[in-house]
């Protein structure tokens, strides 16, 4: 009975001051609002990354060059030609560790189809490639094995290739120029957007190795390896394994540079999920600042209620009101106003969250454990803050406080 008194006295005392108790909580409203409404797009965001991450290939191992040095200057990652096709051919027959393996060749070239034309890079690939960078058609299907080996010009089309190329239109059966050698169009692959760096996935063509090998480069670079390991367990198994057949191969003596580069999606899911993660964290931080302010205000309101109140609480000890009593009331109203804030502002956040998801169309994810922090910590705020107030009301003088004006 005791505590229900309590709780009455403090949502009457609020009720009271309707619009003074909504001004003091509105700090803890936006504050757990804020916080709330960043951590779901933040969380949001790094789901979206993972996803496409994930969409950029199944376990998916990135084998290139290293950079090239001259007289003390090094170029950029990539400009050291030591890859070759004898390293597909070794990595497909020794690597035990991998699943598929394609060999890429990429070349930018301006595209001709009727009176339109478009630059966009072409990538020469095996057929295992639509599997390793999990490609789906859209229409028609993808190159064979017969079309690598007798080199035929046939080619596969990124859907914003086939947009700009071709809108509004069926391509597949048509001929384009590639450097003035003609392809015909097998297929269109399904869209996958732009990637978590900002890069159209979708701008590309997608040609037999051999024939963008011989037809449309120097018949002897391969600047990049792209392969998929049997499982994400065993990735970075893979990796070593590539290391060693490669170095063996390449005569590469201890302690020498490798002369190439292996990347893979953990890698660039850590990188990105990290900036991802500091910049919600950042954000959430700054938001928090609201929550302070919020529990600043609690307490100056708390103080001019203990001292609007002053004659009453001369009359509750007057009665037989202990100073416990006292400063569990104040306590226990500063609490009140603070998780009914913390209520509002969760509300408030959940329903932000999913505005600006959709007006910036990227996910959200509300974490439960979030929301239970949240008000956990608004409790918290009202304890703080409202501490000072209540034990001042507690260690009043009854008989001072009965003479208040």
């Amino acid at each position: 009975m005791k505590w229900r008194s309590l709780i009455v006295a403090a949502l009457r005392s609020i009720a009271r001051n309707k619009l003074r108790s909504l001004l003091t909580m509105l700090g803890v409203i936006i504050g757990v609002g804020a916080v709330i409404a960043l951590m779901a797009l933040g969380r949001g965001s790094q789901a979206d990354i993972q996803a496409q991450i994930a969409g950029l290939g199944t376990n998916l191992l990135i084998i290139h060059p290293s950079s090239s040095q001259t007289a003390g200057v090094r170029a950029g990652s990539g400009t050291l030609n030591t890859l070759s096709l004898d390293d597909v051919d070794l990595l497909r027959n020794h690597a035990t560790l991998l699943q598929d393996i394609s060999p890429v060749i990429r070349v930018q070239e301006q595209v001709i189809a009727g009176s339109s034309n478009w630059n966009t890079q072409v990538n020469g690939v095996s057929v295992s490639y639509q599997q390793i960078r999990n490609h789906l058609m859209e229409t028609g299907s993808f190159f064979t094995e017969r079309d690598v080996k007798t080199r035929n010009k046939v080619a596969v089309l990124g859907k914003s290739v086939a947009t700009e190329l071709f809108p509004g239109q069926n391509p597949v059966g048509v001929q384009i120029r590639i450097r003035n050698v003609p392809f015909t169009v097998i297929g269109v692959l399904q869209s996958k957007g732009q990637s978590s760096m900002g890069q159209d996935q979708d701008d590309i063509i997608l040609a037999p190795w051999s024939t963008v090998l011989y037809r449309l480069s120097d018949g002897k670079t391969v600047r990049t390896i792209m392969a998929s390991a049997v499982s994400e367990e065993q990735m970075e198994a893979a990796k070593n394994e590539i290391f060693s057949l490669l170095r063996e191969a390449h005569r590469i003596p201890p302690g020498a540079d490798d002369g190439f580069q292996i990347r893979d999606q953990a890698e660039i899911n850590e990188v990105l999920t990290r900036i991802t993660g500091t910049l919600t964290m950042l954000l959430a931080a700054i938001a928090g600042v609201s929550l302070l302010v919020g529990g600043i205000g609690i307490m100056n309101i708390m103080l001019v209620s203990v001292t609007e109140r002053t004659r009453e609480i001369g009359i509750r000890m007057a009665v037989g009101a202990r100073p416990a009593d006292i400063l569990w009331q104040f306590l226990i109203e500063a609490m009140i106003l603070s998780l009914i804030g913390g209520i509002i502002g969760i509300l408030a956040g959940v329903g932000g969250a999913a505005l600006l998801g959709k007006l910036m169309g990227t996910v959200i994810m509300v974490s439960p454990l979030v929301i239970l922090g949240s008000v956990a910590f608004t409790a918290a705020v009202g304890i703080f803050f409202g501490f000072y107030p209540a034990r001042k009301a507690a260690r009043l003088n009854p008989i001072d406080a009965l003479r208040y004006e």
